[in-house]
Formats: structure tokens, C-alpha cells, sequence
């Protein structure tokens, strides 16, 4: 191991540290990397955000209920923790963003517009990560605010 510009470190039980939290898949609250949820109305705009303990398919859900009315339509990816959506009683429309097979957007009746997509969601979301940027990570534990 190697502590400064070419130093050995002193104590390899002790290595210098790393940046950025490395663990890999999905975060939890457990691992450092809690989810958030969020649902952006297309037509009110109104946006709602919440920390989650884990992302699994329950909290997900409990999100989804607690922050949309029964009858919207909820644009998502295919990731597999959406699947059980549409058990809700909301229509689940999704796009594929799997490499090879990437479609950001569907025309479903032919009209020329694209009323299938997350991009609103995704905008956002890099929006929230460029302003949160020069603070250098935030705690899990002020997260929420």
C-alpha cells in the first residue's frame, strides 16, 4: 500500500482512504447509499421526493400510493422494481434504457408525440445532482431535508 506520492503507508491495517462510497448494486440504508423516490406531475409539476430505508419493491410502492392518485399513468424505466406497479390499480407505462435495445421515448397511438418517457424525472434528477455536487456528498442522516 502507498500512503503519500510514493510513501509507503505506516500501517497497512490502516489504508488511506478511498473516495466515494464503492459498493456496488443498489443502495440501502444500511450500505450508505439510501434511496430516494420521486414523482414529478407532467401536468402540475408538483414534485415529491422521499429517502427510502431500501429499494425494494415495498417502500416503492408505498411511495407510489402514498404520492399518486389511483388513476395516473406512471412513466417509468423497466427496472424490475416497478413490476408490481400496475397491482395498484395505476397504468404502468415504461421505456427500455437497456444498452442495445435503448428507446428514451414512445409514440403509443401513433400521433407523433412522444407521451411515453421519464424524461422529466431524469431532468430533474440531474438537476438535484449538480446542485448537491459542490457539497461533496451528503449525509444519509440530513438527506431528507
Amino acid at each position: 500500500m502507498r500512503g503519500k506520492k510514493g510513501r509507503l503507508h505506516s500501517d497497512p491495517d490502516d489504508p488511506p482512504r478511498r473516495r466515494a462510497n464503492k459498493v456496488r448494486g443498489h443502495g440501502n440504508w444500511d450500505n450508505d447509499r439510501p434511496p430516494v423516490f420521486g414523482t414529478v406531475g407532467r401536468e402540475s409539476g408538483q414534485v415529491r421526493l422521499q429517502v427510502g430505508e431500501s429499494s425494494s419493491a415495498e417502500p416503492l410502492l408505498r411511495f407510489v400510493e402514498g404520492t399518486t392518485k389511483p388513476d395516473v399513468t406512471l412513466n417509468t424505466d423497466e427496472w424490475q422494481g416497478y413490476n408490481r406497479v400496475s397491482g395498484t390499480g395505476r397504468v404502468h407505462a415504461t421505456v427500455c434504457h437497456t444498452p442495445g435495445k435503448r428507446v428514451w421515448a414512445r409514440d403509443n397511438d401513433g400521433d407523433g408525440i412522444n407521451e411515453v418517457h421519464n424524461n422529466t424525472m431524469e431532468g430533474f434528477w440531474t438537476g438535484l445532482r449538480n446542485y448537491l455536487r459542490p457539497f461533496r456528498g451528503v449525509s444519509k442522516w440530513f438527506l431528507h431535508q
